[in-house]
């Protein structure tokens, strides 16, 4: 099943604070989407509408063309997944499991089976007793299970250590290529996830900054390492991001790409041209005063 989200307008207030501000976007292809933002940015406030957990106060945000909000067609093609409290559930695994089954058309048992293997998880044991680490799991495993169209993972390795991170990774890029679908993933951890991301979204102050693939947004940057007296000569009429040095050593972020002439000037230099890292483009494009 294919699906297209389209937002316009999409506008969110709580009394007089603006959580979103006439956010567009349009997501259609079967791919890794990264909502990025600082907190407070409105990334789960957009989510949650998207999820159908709550409406907008104004513009519209549409799944194939209807509004998910109390819509029970779109609603089950929509699976968000986030840190929830567990401290009232008395079932173990294998009863939410059957309970996510009941109501998720795509669910794919085995497949959760596995992901229970995987993450080590205790199938008997009441999940309100599981570590805040053992609960990210198996919020992961139901995200990946079900196997929804359109999937949100929204912060949702909280608690997990590395090693599960990276089984949780993994999973879902294996999965992805088996069973395409729209998943978005909302997180802090741009330098550890950012391999995910086929395109990224960055939400600052409510707007929605940038939409743009991957590849072609980390090429608006590079590095520039060498002496320091020929990197500051070559440097000093460009956007700087980051700078660091080490004795006579010099590395700078420069944002904007370099012509061809440039990139031959930083060879004639003896100057390193390397890429930028998304986190390094984060950074700048949410810093306070843009």
């Amino acid at each position: 099943m294919t699906l297209t989200i389209e937002a316009t307008d999409l506008s969110l207030t709580y009394g007089n604070q603006h959580a979103l501000r006439k956010v567009a976007f349009r997501l259609s292809d079967k791919k890794i989407y990264g909502f990025l933002g600082r907190n407070g940015a409105g990334k789960t406030s957009l989510l949650s509408i998207l999820a159908s957990f709550r409406e907008q106060t104004s513009g519209s945000l549409t799944i194939n063309g209807e509004a998910p909000f109390e819509n029970p067609n779109v609603m089950q093609q929509v699976a968000f997944i986030y840190s929830k409290d567990y401290k009232e559930e008395s079932d173990n695994i294998k009863e939410i499991l059957e309970g996510v089954e009941r109501y998720r058309p795509h669910f794919d048992k085995e497949y959760a089976q596995h992901l229970t293997q995987k993450f080590h998880l205790p199938l008997n044991k009441k999940v309100k007793e599981f570590s805040k680490g053992m609960q990210s799991a198996l919020n992961v495993t139901m995200g990946l299970a079900c196997r929804a169209p359109i999937t949100i993972f929204d912060e949702a390795y909280l608690g997990m250590d590395a090693p599960t991170r990276e089984i949780f990774y993994q999973e879902l890029l294996e999965d992805q290529a088996k069973h395409p679908r729209i998943i978005i993933i909302s997180t802090h951890l741009v330098s550890e996830m950012d391999y995910l991301f086929e395109e990224v979204l960055i939400l600052h102050k409510g707007s929605l900054v940038l939409q743009e693939e991957y590849e072609s947004l980390i090429s608006k940057g590079v590095s520039i390492t060498g002496a320091a007296n020929e990197v500051d000569e070559f440097v000093q009429s460009m956007k700087l991001l980051n700078v660091q040095q080490l004795g006579n050593t010099k590395s700078v972020m420069v944002y904007g790409e370099l012509t061809d002439l440039e990139r031959k000037n930083a060879q004639k230099r003896g100057l390193e041209v390397g890429p930028i890292s998304l986190q390094d483009l984060f950074i700048h494009l949410t810093e306070e005063g843009n």
